[in-house]
């Protein structure tokens, strides 16, 4: 249960039920004319005794007592805002849960059972081991966030009060709501639902330590995990978070914004400048997005690889064969013409990690793109003279000599024939010297 939360649930709740007293006047039968309800003197006191109790666990208990007794007093959602204060100041945390529903039950749109409601249900979620119980927690908090979100003003509740709890409350709704989307894995909702939480709240609460912060990281998660990855936007919010927690903690954060700004931009050069941006902005600034260059993409270095092979050697015969592959998988058709036609019906060696075999047909990994892939991805196959005697198995470094015959680029796969293995050659044993003799 983060205690900082519940706190700030339970101020709002407290300021919420204090503004419902103060606007329903509350008298005894023999009182002069009231525009509130009127209570018997037993009522009354009873009543009194719930409100004007200042010990949080001791309003509980007489907000239990009041509701046993006057189960159908006029004051009765009045009451059960007060148990609900009264369990909520003294963290216990089922007996608060278990009041906010008896709020909700007389009054559904109530935004400060609702508020308690999501705080209770988000830290069941937080604490739970096990994957279902969380999910399930995250998706009730997310729920009564939600309809946090959609309550509008009560008539009796003044303009100005009204602000004061909605943005006491707020942040928090968007915030169960995105990490029930994160564990869901809906990146697109966890992003709409933390951005909406940090704009809710003053920029200088999300610099420090607390949930907005954490909140900052989760909403660079969230870009990563989209589909495509937002490099960028990861890199902006993972840093701020890093950037701006205690000592202790930045080891934690710094890791996905480092590895996230050189998915996007290639090397870790200029990430000072990202630092600075984003510690003094919530969110990136008016142009940010131009001063951080992208990675040129394959297709770019495809064509930068093609021009130096060219501008080296114009007939591209001696290109080597990890170049030459690297063209005419990411470059232009032409490129990749112009790659393989100095290569066709010519008879090379070539080594890889075997993907599979089949009589006559050897497929190999080649490329290191190829062999880090898990699994194994074939980018060679090759009809082999005749079916060896004993085959390679799966995994192993072979060499081959063989013909290249033709390719496709989409996805990239090299036909050769006539091809043979090549026997390993066998280590030598080391040469057994005599010792020389001692002298004497």
């Amino acid at each position: 249960m983060k205690k900082a939360f519940l706190a700030s649930m339970l101020a709002a709740t407290c300021v919420s039920a204090s503004f419902a007293v103060a606007q329903t006047p509350v008298t005894t039968n023999n009182g002069a004319a009231a525009a509130g309800p009127q209570l018997s003197q037993d009522e009354y006191t009873a009543y009194n005794a719930v409100i004007s109790a200042t010990d949080p666990a001791a309003k509980a208990t007489a907000a239990e007592a009041f509701l046993t007794k006057y189960p159908a007093s006029t004051v009765k959602t009045t009451v059960l805002e007060q148990l609900l204060a009264g369990y909520s100041g003294s963290n216990n945390g089922p007996k608060a849960l278990d009041a906010a529903d008896r709020l909700l039950a007389v009054d559904p749109n109530n935004i400060r059972a609702l508020a308690i409601k999501t705080a209770l249900l988000k830290a069941q979620g937080d604490a739970a081991t096990d994957v279902a119980a969380k999910t399930a927690a995250y998706d009730k908090a997310a729920d009564a966030a939600s309809r946090g979100l959609k309550v509008t003003k009560p008539a009796s509740v003044a303009d100005a009060d009204w602000a004061t709890i909605q943005k006491s409350v707020t942040p928090y709704f968007y915030q169960a709501i995105g990490m029930d989307a994160l564990t869901k894995k809906d990146s697109a909702g966890a992003i709409s639902a933390f951005t909406s939480e940090l704009k809710a709240v003053d920029v200088a609460q999300t610099a420090q330590p607390g949930p907005f912060l954490q909140d900052t990281y989760f909403l660079g998660q969230a870009y990563y995990a989209a589909t495509p990855p937002d490099y960028l936007n990861c890199t902006y919010f993972a840093t701020r978070t890093a950037a701006l927690a205690p000592d202790q903690f930045k080891a934690s954060f710094q890791p996905l914004a480092t590895y996230c700004y050189k998915k996007y931009h290639g090397g870790e050069d200029g990430y000072d400048a990202v630092k600075t941006a984003a510690t003094a902005n919530l969110f990136p600034p008016d142009g940010f997005a131009a001063t951080v260059k992208p990675a040129p993409t394959p297709a770019d270095q495809a064509t930068t690889v093609f021009n130096g092979d060219k501008a080296d050697d114009p007939t591209f015969a001696k290109v080597a064969l990890a170049d030459r592959e690297f063209v005419m998988t990411y470059g232009t058709q032409e490129q990749a013409d112009a790659e393989f036609a100095p290569i066709k019906d010519k008879e090379v060696k070539v080594s890889g990690k075997v993907v599979s075999i089949a009589d006559t047909v050897l497929t190999l990994a080649v490329s290191d793109d190829a062999k880090q892939a898990s699994p194994l991805v074939a980018d060679f196959s090759i009809t082999l003279k005749a079916a060896p005697k004993t085959a390679p198995v799966v995994g192993a470094d072979v060499d081959v000599v063989a013909t290249f015959a033709s390719y496709t680029q989409k996805p990239t796969m090299i036909t050769m024939t006539g091809g043979e293995i090549q026997e390993k050659a066998a280590a030598k044993a080391p040469v057994k010297r005599a010792a020389p003799a001692r002298k004497k």
